[in-house]
């Protein structure tokens, strides 16, 4: 059976060293360093890891040793640019939007992210979907990493 490809946006690499978040995030990144799915990474998640505390900047470099790594495309580009022009976001959120924009281009099986702000919310979530199947893509799953992670079923399953 194929394994999954989960991109990982930002929040869930820093929600590892949350209080709120840390159980759920560390359970997925758990997951991927078991190889129960395929991390998929990019070179925005690596832009905006700079700027985070050491620590999470650690688990950052820890995991692009195992993922599959996304460049920043024309056609990524473009897409975010159809998103921004049905202004799914502010501009101010332009990362959020290429984020989603570069997964639904490597056509990954779920995107997971904490921004429950901008991205896992079931009406930006319809429509950036709906950019997605204007312009010929696959709609684009979108979850928190608690609705992904493995962590507490390993026992059930």
């Amino acid at each position: 059976m194929r394994k999954q490809r989960i991109y990982v946006d930002t929040s869930v690499i820093g929600g590892c060293l949350d209080p709120e978040f840390e159980v759920w995030s560390n359970g997925l990144i758990d997951d991927f360093r078991k190889e129960r799915f395929r991390l998929v990474l990019s070179d925005v998640t690596a832009a905006e890891i700079e700027r985070a505390p050491e620590p999470v900047r650690d688990i950052h470099e820890e995991l692009v040793s195992i993922a599959e790594l996304l460049p920043v495309t024309e056609e990524a580009l473009d897409l975010l640019a159809a998103y921004e022009n049905h202004s799914i976001l502010s501009p101010r959120f332009r990362n959020d939007m290429l984020h989603i924009a570069l997964a639904t281009v490597a056509e990954v099986d779920v995107l997971v992210s904490w921004n429950f702000r901008h991205v896992v919310r079931l009406d930006k979530i319809q429509r950036f979907n709906g950019v997605n199947l204007e312009l010929g893509y696959k709609t684009l799953a979108i979850y928190s990493p608690r609705e992904v992670t493995t962590y507490e079923r390993e026992d059930k399953d």
